[in-house]
């Protein structure tokens, strides 16, 4: 049985992740696993001359790593049955090897199912880095366990 369950959630709900930085570690296992290793992630000479004067993370990265943070901190406490998806997903600030992320999730949107041991919730991931700017956002889909009632 879960700890918690939809209803434990209302609109408005928030919680904040421990922090990580991203480390060069980070990227290359990334890069390996992905088959991803364009040079403005793995080229630091490239890198240097693109806008950002520096490599950056790789977008999917800072997603897979903030939806591991959410995981690891165990807010939900095994409420969640499936991941439905996700949206409005926006990286609006380039993460840099040695900055430090932490995700702030909030409940946006709520409703019953057809099925009564079920609900359907909507949270809003922003993403900081260490000087508060939010760097991702997006939005988690969930089917979640309900009370028997």
């Amino acid at each position: 049985m879960p700890g918690k369950y939809w209803e434990d959630f209302e609109i408005g709900f928030k919680f904040q992740t421990p922090s990580i930085t991203v480390t060069e570690t980070h990227l290359v296992n990334w890069a390996g696993l992905t088959m991803d290793f364009y040079p403005l992630h793995m080229d630091a000479e490239f890198a240097a001359k693109t806008p950002f004067k520096e490599r950056i993370a790789h977008g999917p990265l800072i997603f897979g790593m903030a939806v591991g943070m959410a995981g690891l901190a165990r807010v939900e406490g095994g409420s969640i049955i499936a991941w439905m998806g996700v949206d409005k997903m926006r990286m609006l600030a380039p993460v840099k090897i040695g900055d430090t992320i932490t995700v702030h999730i909030e409940t946006i949107e709520k409703r019953e199912t057809s099925k009564p041991g079920q609900g359907f919730q909507t949270w809003q991931y922003n993403v900081h880095n260490q000087r508060d700017e939010v760097v991702m956002e997006f939005e988690m889909k969930f089917l979640m366990h309900r009370k028997n009632t």
